[in-house]
């Protein structure tokens, strides 16, 4: 726990995923945080404009919306907001999006209360102890990313097919295996 005296400081998060806005909410409350949180755009908005947030946790991948085109709204709303994006889907691409659009810091899921706290307070991630490093597979790399697409188009096989430029049958017997380890 890294905040010492008790906070009065509002916190807004902001993701589509009702369980991880609970948990995390509780956690952050627990630290001292008075927690608000929206499940999309407009709402996060709303409640940025009543409640005067200091501090922002938002998702990348908001359902129809993006976190990308929330931060620099949030942004306008208070210059001084401290806005930490979360992202399932992490690349040098989108965190330089996000910083370049107005986001203070830029987190991988998954995440702790501790690695979200640290985030707000702008302090970098630990760093990943490079013998314990083990990149991930070409094979795992594939399949995660099948996953994404799979995800994305609702787990409709054949619109997941036509996205990835893959037959279906292909498709259909890379996800018929079991997830490839690391």
């Amino acid at each position: 726990m890294l905040r010492t005296e008790p906070a009065a400081e509002t916190l807004l998060l902001v993701d589509d995923d009702e369980v991880l806005l609970r948990v995390l909410g509780k956690a952050m409350e627990k630290r001292g945080w008075r927690v608000c949180s929206a499940s999309d755009a407009d709402s996060a908005l709303t409640l940025a404009r009543s409640e005067r947030p200091g501090h922002a946790v938002v998702d990348l991948k908001l359902g129809e919306d993006s976190g990308l085109d929330l931060v620099p709204k949030l942004r306008a709303l208070d210059n001084g907001m401290v806005i930490v994006l979360l992202t399932g889907y992490a690349s040098i691409a989108t965190a330089v999006a996000a910083i370049k659009r107005g986001a203070s810091n830029y987190l991988a899921k998954p995440v702790t209360a501790d690695d979200v706290e640290r985030a707000l307070a702008g302090q970098v991630a630990e760093p990943v102890d490079v013998e314990d490093y083990t990149p991930m597979s070409v094979e795992r790399l594939e399949w995660e990313h099948i996953q994404k697409v799979l995800q994305e188009h609702d787990g409709n096989i054949s619109a997941t097919a036509r996205s990835l430029g893959m037959y279906r049958r292909t498709l259909q017997r890379k996800l018929a295996k079991k997830p490839v380890a690391g």
